[in-house]
């Protein structure tokens, strides 16, 4: 699957710039506005689940039918995008797909500052209105870690390391409080650098096709036991 390796490197330049038209566009509704139409609603007895995220997800999303086969996973990631840009098109992205579960992998480019500064409170509050946003609507949420990076290619400095790590503390107390399956990707996968080693990644930030073999049955694992609590 060496779709990943040039995917991964369109993302870090998305990040590095603006997206086209962004400024009319800010949330990106306009990317999955004809996707989601001709997707439909679930057929009876589907158990739909959408992938929320960042170009971690976008990049993930072409080879479902590969890692998940047979399995209806929907992905609906944006590369570049923060929390408050996806909070921005939860409703369309998300809400309107009428999935059982979504997964939600987001924070890293709020640390990068993509739009501007973020604290981490700001960051736990986009995460947490989606959440809620999604158990108003029935859906069960998978809020899942955000992935070590020890330096940011496209920003570099501003060593998130320790910062992603606090970040998931509080999300993995959070999913603990509020009933909320937590997916710890973070564990597996980081190094002795709090970062994302050359074996699962070509530039620290986005997993290689090893790193996304590795995300899958924890992925899978943990969708299953949202289903199977629902």
């Amino acid at each position: 699957m060496r779709l990943f390796t040039v995917c991964t490197v369109v993302a870090c330049s998305f990040v590095a710039a603006p997206l086209a038209g962004q400024a009319e566009d800010w949330g990106s509704l306009a990317r999955y506005r004809e996707a989601n139409e001709q997707l439909g609603l679930p057929s009876p007895g589907e158990d739909r689940v959408v992938f929320y995220g960042n170009s971690i997800t976008d990049a993930w999303a072409p080879h479902f039918g590969e890692m998940f086969p047979g399995k209806p996973y929907v992905g609906r990631g944006i590369s570049g995008q923060t929390t408050p840009q996806m909070l921005v098109r939860f409703r369309q992205d998300v809400i309107a797909l009428q999935p059982s579960v979504v997964v939600i992998l987001a924070g890293t480019n709020d640390i990068a500052g993509n739009t501007g500064p973020s604290t981490r409170a700001m960051i736990q509050d986009n995460l947490v209105s989606m959440v809620e946003l999604a158990e108003a609507n029935q859906i069960s949420v998978v809020l899942s870690s955000v992935l070590p990076a020890s330096d940011y290619r496209w920003r570099p400095g501003l060593e998130p390391g320790p910062k992603i790590v606090a970040l998931n503390a509080w999300m993995r107390a959070y999913a603990a409080e509020h009933g909320v399956v937590y997916l710890d990707y973070h564990s597996a996968m980081v190094d002795e650098h709090l970062g994302l080693g050359p074996d699962l990644s070509s530039d620290g930030v986005h997993p290689n096709e090893a790193g996304y073999r590795l995300m899958a049955p924890l992925a899978d694992a943990a969708i299953a036991k949202a289903l199977s609590e629902r």
